[in-house]
């Protein structure tokens, strides 16, 4: 079995504008699920670039 290696991933602190209802949105759902906004935010970052159509449309 491997060894557990705790590390703190490197993280950057940045400004984000952020219309109030979708704010309010993931406030509830962060707190449904019991995580912080932060982890939720960076979670649906993840997410979408990872399903996003890299093809460009003009």
């Amino acid at each position: 079995m491997e060894k557990f290696i705790a590390y703190k991933p490197e993280k950057e602190v940045i400004s984000l504008r952020i219309p109030t209802e979708i704010l309010k949105d993931i406030d509830n759902k962060s707190t449904a699920i019991g995580i912080s906004r932060n982890e939720l935010i960076n979670q649906m970052i993840v997410y979408a670039l990872s399903n996003m159509d890299d093809t460009l449309s003009e």
